[in-house]
């Protein structure tokens, strides 16, 4: 169906919400995000996975339209399983992240998925790529994308230090994770984290309660303590 202008109406994907954060630390990246999936104001998933994995080294977050990503998700992951058989090694993180931009780019009339491509390999070690919607590719030291990563971009750039470690790093994204989830109606549920090394993938969850609260949640739990 398409209205007067000519455009499609009733068939665009939902708005969706998420936070999605990668930081780089000496010796590899942390990839974090929220689970809430949110169609409008009502919340459809509480626990959703939104990291993806494209190789064994480079993993994909996404926001924005979940099925349009998980579209782009399949298709660079069977490329980049096709480039690995051709080369007879594992493609770089900077090949996989030109993959996703491509398929971005190519559909930009489209898709509605702003992504972080975050990785390590041998030659460039951790390494983080914001692709956001239209299909534009930076590398940066760390970036952060979703309805949630308006409330915590000047956090991310004061508390952000070139050579953290591996535990700095992961605190620095579970705490803008959770900032977002105390201000973002669609942030919420656990933090899903992912940390990439030479060791390997090593993944981490932080449940809903362990989850630190900040402002108004703060006061409301008090609130409610008075109440008991």
């Amino acid at each position: 169906m398409t209205d007067s202008s000519g455009d499609w109406t009733g068939l665009q994907a939902p708005a969706t919400g998420t936070t999605i954060v990668a930081v780089t630390f000496d010796g590899g990246v942390v990839l974090g995000a929220d689970s809430r999936v949110s169609t409008g104001t009502y919340v459809s998933n509480r626990a959703s996975d939104k990291i993806a994995q494209l190789s064994d080294q480079v993993y994909l977050l996404r926001s924005g339209s979940a099925a349009d990503t998980q579209l782009v998700s399949d298709y660079v992951r069977y490329f980049a399983e096709q480039h690995a058989i051709g080369l007879s090694e594992p493609p770089s993180v900077k090949t996989i992240a030109n993959l996703v931009k491509q398929m971005n780019y190519q559909n930009k009339q489209m898709l509605e998925g702003a992504m972080i491509i975050a990785g390590w390999d041998r030659e460039g070690g951790g390494q983080v790529y914001g692709c956001p919607i239209g299909g534009t590719l930076l590398q940066e030291p760390w970036t952060t994308d979703g309805s949630g990563s308006t409330y915590i971009w000047g956090y991310l750039d004061s508390a952000f230090r070139h050579h953290m470690t591996q535990d700095e790093a992961e605190e620095l994204v579970i705490t803008s994770i959770s900032l977002a989830m105390a201000r973002d109606g669609s942030s919420g549920g656990v933090v899903r984290l992912i940390t990439l090394s030479k060791d390997g993938a090593r993944r981490r969850l932080v449940k809903g309660d362990e989850v630190q609260l900040y402002g108004e949640e703060l006061q409301m739990q008090s609130s409610s303590m008075d109440l008991l």
